[in-house]
């Protein structure tokens, strides 16, 4: 269950490619090989109303939160944060060459007992993934 959420400043859809950041995302998170296709969601938030930093209007912001099931080993939640963080810094290297963009990125494991699924898209992606 890897769900990724990326609110960002409302800015950013101007000035980068927030689509493209969600697909380099998905991309990343099935490389890692942690997650099945049928658990993974990518989705961006645009936040209309903010203030960063000195208020510039030049300044943006990214922030990816995934959130997923409990049982992995430090480890293993290290390396996923560092090949999600690479792909999110490597699609905003050009904002991040200039002096007005902040990017974060945490993991934040949900407590199985109070989270409530269904997925229907699970037996399809798996069929796929056989052949």
């Amino acid at each position: 269950m890897p769900h990724f959420t990326i609110e960002h400043s409302a800015n950013l859809n101007a000035a980068s490619d927030v689509q493209g950041l969600c697909d380099v995302i998905h991309a990343a998170a099935l490389a890692t090989g942690f997650f099945e296709l049928g658990a993974i969601r990518v989705r961006a938030i645009a936040c209309e109303r903010y203030a960063v930093a000195d208020r510039l209007p030049e300044n943006a912001f990214a922030h990816i939160t995934l959130r997923l099931g409990r049982g992995r080993s430090a480890a293993d939640r290290k390396a996923i944060g560092e090949a999600i963080f690479a792909a999110a810094d490597r699609h905003f290297a050009p904002l991040l060459a200039k002096p007005h963009f902040a990017l974060s990125f945490e993991i934040v494991e949900i407590d199985g007992d109070m989270s409530w699924k269904k997925n229907a898209i699970h037996p399809r992606t798996r069929a796929l993934e056989r052949k």
